[in-house]
């Protein structure tokens, strides 16, 4: 139930982020939304031992948002979706990576 829980938390935010980058949409109060979202999807639903396999999909994302502006007619569009993309999985990556380093190092046996 929990995991189901965050695994809407996920594709909501993914959605929200994809639609505000689309529009141009920018508010501080749509971005806290987007940080509270990513981080409970990254506490009930991913998998912390993932965590460098995620760092990686992230890190190339992040390199493709930026590149993707010189695309003709369309290329601010894609960059914005990603860009907002990018926004959203920055507080995923970063909580996923906290719960791998807690699990690691402070419950192992």
């Amino acid at each position: 139930m929990i995991k189901t829980i965050g695994k809407w938390l996920y594709l909501i935010g993914l959605l929200i982020a994809i639609v505000a980058g689309l529009f141009s949409f920018s508010q501080t109060w749509l971005s806290l939304i987007l940080l509270i979202m990513g981080i409970l999807a990254a506490i009930l639903f991913l998998d912390s031992d993932d965590v460098v396999n995620f760092g990686i999909r992230f890190l190339v994302l992040t390199v493709v948002a930026g590149a993707l502006n010189a695309i003709p007619a369309v290329g601010p569009y894609i960059t914005g979706i990603f860009n907002t993309v990018v926004t959203f999985l920055a507080p995923v990556a970063l909580t996923l990576l906290v719960v791998h380093f807690v699990k690691k190092y402070f419950f192992t046996k």
